[in-house]
């Protein structure tokens, strides 16, 4: 309680400083007689005649009625005080105005006086407490030092500026006398506002409007009027927080209020109100901490916010800090710490600005930070100070008039109680990049931004202490928290507060320190920029960025490029723009409705600017060239670390699979180009898949949006493909063009070769998934989610459904597939699926075979006991495909172009052009197999078919198409068989006499036909004969049926022995031919003749007809003979009878 005591034993000065002051050094009156014993001086219960006027003049201000007489004025008499008189005091002291003063003043703290008395006893006061010898007893002490010190020697006299001078100046005053002199002076000055520099003489008016005069000075302190002048601080901050200024402080008033807080900086003591209001606080928090050089106030500045803290000091420490805000130089520490910087860096020459103006904190703090983000010398103790006020504008909103005037309305909606450690603030940002429905007004969102300038929390985040105590967790040093961003350490409290101050930062490049640093250079020759904290019409704040990232990917020829520190900084913007779109302000400005109409559901990270690019076609013009060349830019970063998200998503696919690209910082696009390849990998989870996926199809809406292909083809495009954005009509444009020049055979291909290969990449990347080809996936959205719900889209899954559902697809989706397989058919590369599945399978057994012959390749290998099973039921997957329709087998229809049309041109008048004719073509080439009468080509490539089909009977659609039902109710076993070997087809000619439906019956006696022509055709026979085929038909050429004469030949020859279960299976065969001579008889000559050609009884059948043609050719000769003698003998008979 020592501080306590020290201002009371100030003021008991000895007499000879102040005689005949009595009212000032606080001497109390005799409690006997009503006036002072001693007759010079003035007697506080009779003022001077010449003070009555000023007394009525006061008394009428605050509402009393006007003193009756000059003389004989009592306190008692007034209207104002009379209720609070007789309440408070005894009836004796009625008479005695000093006792009346001295009643109410040492009332009871608990006790209230109406405010009009109150007034009417500071307006008492005041008279009693006019003296002019303070001035003279300093000229006399301090006569040296004020000859030193040049200020104070110039100060007019008789004003009492002198003593406000020296005070002032105290800091360098040697003189002992003059230094004890004015440091007791400087606790009576503060202990009477009066005294202090002419303050009553600019301040009275504003005392009386303001009703802040008082005796209610605490602890009996009867000289200190502290509480009139925290009034008029009140009023002074609050006039700057209000729009309407109905009682305005005069401005040399306001100087006053300003150099009475200036004055008092050193010593918290000398700050009466708030002395007494946070002297218990004061012991709690700081008790260790020496009054002098403003400690004490940064001491009780740092623990405001604490719980312990009273609620009458944090109110005064919030006043004293907004005097700070107003005039810097009531800092003590902070004027002393930076004077000589603020005058090395020339941040108070400004003629153009008011004075008011320059000594604002804000402008000391943007001076001085445009200094220290230049590079220029700030002394450290100056940056420390400014540390210490820059984080605290960023606890306490209330610090900023600006925030307090123009983002009431918000801070009442949505950010009440929330005032302490910066929450307001922050909520404030919340609002600000939140929704349509909670923006900010601009005006609040200007203040913010000012605000956000002022503290630059950018360059030192732990002046943020909401941000500070968010991401503790997070990270421990000064700055760094958004290198953490999207990444695994980042807590959701942690990123929000950042994203929320990022927002404002992203607004104005110069708020990002590092960007500032790396990039002041470019800015300032590329973008014509003015200082740190210079603004210019042609070049807001807001432009610079835009005008950056423009230079940003320029080629060498193009010049005038960034710097590379630069550009690592700009891609780091464009990567948190990428996740956030609040933090790209041209962005959200342009495309605020469509955000709200296409958007409102997408919140999450990096999802709104994904629904922008994936609406693209449907944004206004706007935003959608916004949201076209941020997307362009994006495609430019080198591969894809603008997407940190992706890249943490990816990083297994990466290191498995592309580790080598992505160390590898000189090609572009290479990475993505890696991920795209290997998406069927089993790294690639659904994030990656996502990201990828979305990255390609943002890619399609534009071929632009594509880095590679954009360099690789753009002249081609502009030549080739002119008027066309989108990249699917561009790559068919393109390989269209290459395809005629390849059938034409061009002298020379119009499309390049470096686009020819990039194009290539293209083709494999859209095969992938259904949605990067939009003419195939806008005509089956229906069937996709009628038929395959809960198929995803990537590995080219989506695809392999609708061609397993093909027979339910609409029309119009089944033409498109139709010809997606024809392509994948004449193009195997193209086939996703199939190159993935049987990627190893390739290159065991096709290394050296041409890409557009990889199927084939597999076909002929496919029976090998090396074949993986997997690439196995995938290649006979593609073989159904082809079987059903000869368009889909590019071999056989070369190798059949003149058979088709000679025999099955009946079947191709009546075939539609994009659909499937089931097998029916090959069915009649196979056929005229069984006749023979194919040409050698044709016959080669449909005896593969036949024997391929023998084995696997959904290799023949017609019989899978006509005989699905007989194959469930006779041969379900064999059709369960996990791998087909001919199985099933043996099982329907064994039971061919219980065939019910024709159409079956046919297809089964069809192929017994087929099988007489070739034993290769009936998988069973030729596998049971294959040791006597060996054995007895060696020589036997195979095809056109010989090989099965020479086995029914050997049959019928007693002398040779062949195998038991081929002889079996060779009589079973003889049954079923003669079942199916009777059932279908031969329909015309032609197929009479092959069945005799084909029939194991061939010889005897031929020695029969040429018996039978001999017969009839005797029996011919004998009959003319005959006939000839009877036609003469008739002839005579006629002659005869004429």
């Amino acid at each position: 309680m020592a501080a306590y005591g020290r201002p009371q034993l100030l003021l008991l000065l000895p007499c000879v400083c102040l005689c005949g002051f009595g009212s000032v050094l606080g001497l109390k009156a005799p409690s006997g007689p009503a006036e002072p014993p001693n007759p010079p001086v003035l007697r506080a219960a009779d003022p001077p005649v010449k003070d009555a006027p000023a007394a009525a003049a006061a008394a009428a201000a605050a509402g009393a009625s006007q003193p009756r007489r000059a003389t004989g004025w009592k306190l008692s008499e007034e209207e104002a005080c009379r209720e609070d008189l007789t309440r408070l005091c005894p009836k004796h002291t009625w008479t005695n105005n000093l006792a009346v003063l001295e009643c109410l003043q040492d009332r009871r703290e608990e006790t209230d006086i109406a405010p009009d008395c109150n007034h009417l006893l500071w307006n008492y006061k005041l008279n009693l407490t006019t003296d002019p010898k303070f001035e003279s007893v300093a000229m006399e002490v301090c006569k040296s030092t004020i000859a030193e010190i040049k200020e104070c020697n110039e100060e007019e006299r008789g004003r009492g500026y002198l003593v406000s001078c020296l005070v002032d100046h105290r800091g360098n005053i040697s003189e002992y006398q003059c230094n004890q002199y004015i440091t007791k002076m400087t606790s009576i000055i503060f202990s009477d506002y009066r005294l202090i520099c002419g303050f009553m003489d600019k301040c009275k008016e504003d005392i009386n409007n303001m009703r802040c005069g008082s005796i209610n000075v605490g602890h009996k302190d009867v000289h200190s009027q502290g509480e009139v002048i925290a009034c008029l601080e009140k009023a002074l901050v609050r006039e700057a927080e209000q729009q309407d200024h109905v009682r305005p402080i005069k401005e040399e008033c306001q100087k006053a209020i300003l150099r009475v807080a200036e004055l008092s900086s050193d010593d918290f003591h000398l700050d009466r109100h708030l002395y007494f209001s946070c002297r218990d606080d004061r012991e709690r928090f700081c008790q260790n901490t020496q009054a002098g050089e403003g400690k004490v106030y940064k001491c009780l500045f740092n623990h405001k916010f604490e719980e312990a803290m009273s609620e009458k000091c944090r109110d005064a420490l919030t006043t004293r800090q907004k005097l700070i805000s107003q005039d810097y130089k009531v800092s003590y520490s902070l004027a002393k710490a930076c004077k000589l910087d603020l005058r090395k860096q020339r941040c108070s020459l400004d003629t153009n600005l008011p004075r008011a103006r320059e000594a604002r904190l804000s402008y000391l703090l943007l001076c001085l930070e445009a200094a220290v983000h230049r590079g220029r010398p700030v002394s450290g103790e100056c940056q420390g100070e400014m540390l210490d006020y820059r984080r605290m504008l960023m606890e306490d909103f209330s610090l900023s008039p600006e925030i307090v005037l123009h983002c009431r309305t918000e801070i009442e909606a949505h950010c009440s109680g929330l005032h302490r450690k910066g929450r307001t603030l922050h909520c404030l940002m919340r609002i600000g990049r939140g929704d349509r429905s909670t923006a900010v007004d601009s005006v609040c969102q200007s203040a913010l931004q000012t605000l956000i300038q002022s503290a630059d929390p950018g360059a030192d985040y732990r002046i943020d202490r909401a941000l500070n105590e968010a991401c503790e967790s997070v990270i421990q040093t000064a700055s760094g928290y958004t290198h953490h961003l999207y990444t695994e350490k980042m807590v959701e409290d942690c990123e929000h507060r950042l994203l929320e101050l990022q927002y404002f930062i992203s607004r104005d490049w110069k708020l990002d320190p590092i960007l500032y640093k790396k990039c002041q250079g470019d800015a300032a020759r590329l973008c014509h920029t003015h200082g740190w904290n210079e603004t210019s019409e042609l070049m807001p704040p807001g432009a610079v960025f835009s005008c950056l990232y423009r230079h940003a990917y320029r080629t060498e020829e193009q010049g005038r490029r960034l710097s590379r520190d630069c550009k690592v900084e700009v891609q780091r913007i464009l990567h948190q723009r990428a996740l956030d779109v609040k933090l790209d302000p041209e962005l959200q400005k342009r495309c605020m409705t469509d955000l709200g109409k296409w958007c409102s559901e997408k919140t999450d990270t990096g999802q709104e600017l994904e629904c922008l690019q994936d609406h693209l076609e449907d944004l206004v013009s706007a935003c959608r060239d916004v949201v076209g060349n941020l997307t362009e830019l994006e495609s430019e970063v080198r591969d894809i670390q603008i997407d940190a998200l992706l890249i943490r998503a990816c990083e297994p696919v990466i290191q498995a699979h592309c580790h080598d690209v992505a160390d590898n910082q000189i090609d572009t696009g290479d990475l993505m180009e890696c991920l795209v390849q290997n998406k069927h990998q089993k790294e690639m989870n659904d994030k990656c898949s996502v990201g990828v996926t979305h990255f390609q199809l943002v890619q399609m809406k534009d071929f632009r949006f594509s880095y590679k292909f954009k360099m690789s083809c753009k002249e081609d495009v502009l030549r080739l493909c002119p008027n066309i954005k989108k990249k699917v009509d561009v790559v068919i444009c393109l390989s269209t063009t290459v395809r005629n020049d390849t059938l034409q055979d061009a002298r020379e291909q119009r499309v390049s070769l470096k686009c020819r290969k990039q194009l290539r990449v293209e083709e494999l990347e859209m095969s992938e998934d259904i949605r990067l080809e939009p003419e195939l996936y806008d005509p089956c959205k229906s069937d996709i989610s009628r038929l395959c719900p809960n198929v995803n889209f990537g590995n080219a899954q989506m695809i392999e459904c609708l061609k397993e559902q093909k027979k339910q697809l609409s029309q119009r989706c089944h033409q498109r597939i139709f010809r997606l397989q024809e392509v994948e058919m004449t193009d195997p590369e193209l086939d996703y699926q199939l190159m993935r599945v049987c990627k190893q399978m390739i290159k065991r057994f096709c290394t050296e075979a041409d890409a557009r012959n990889v199927l084939q390749c597999l076909k002929q290998n496919k029976n090998s006991e090396l074949m993986d099973p997997k690439c196995k039921q995938m290649i006979t997957k593609r073989q159904i495909t082809q079987n059903t329709d000869y368009r889909l087998n590019p071999v056989l229809r070369k190798a059949c172009r003149a058979d088709i049309p000679k025999f099955c041109q009946s079947i191709l008048n009546k075939a539609n052009e994009d659909s499937e004719l089931e097998g029916q073509v090959i069915a009649c080439l196979k056929l005229k197999y069984a006749d023979q009468r194919l040409s050698p080509d044709c016959e080669d490539q449909i005896r593969v078919i036949l024997q391929e089909s023998a084995l696997d009977y959904r290799l023949d659609p017609q019989l899978q198409m006509h005989c699905s039902d007989e194959i469930s109710r006779l041969c379900v076993e064999e059709a369960a068989a996990q791998e087909q070997t001919g199985q099933v087809e043996e099982c329907l000619k064994v039971n061919l006499l219980k065939i019910k439906q024709e159409a079956c019956k046919k297809e089964v006696l069809n192929m017994l036909k087929e099988s007489k022509a070739d034993i290769f055709v009936d998988p069973v026979l030729h596998t049971a004969c294959a040791l006597d085929l060996k054995h007895h038909c060696a020589a036997i050429t195979p095809g056109r049926g010989r090989q099965m004469s020479c086995l029914m030949e050997a049959l019928q020859d007693k002398r040779v022995r062949l195998q038991p279960e081929c002889k079996k299976r060779l009589q079973d065969r003889i049954d079923m031919w003669s079942y199916a001579a009777k059932v279908a008889p031969a329909e015309g000559f032609s197929d009479l003749a092959v069945q005799v050609m084909t029939s194991p009884s061939k010889n005897y059948i031929l020695f029969m007809i040429a018996l039978s043609v001999c017969v009839l050719f005797l029996v011919g000769l004998l009959c003319g003979r005959i006939t000839k003698r009877v036609t003469r003998e008739l002839k005579d008979r006629r002659a005869l009878i004429v």
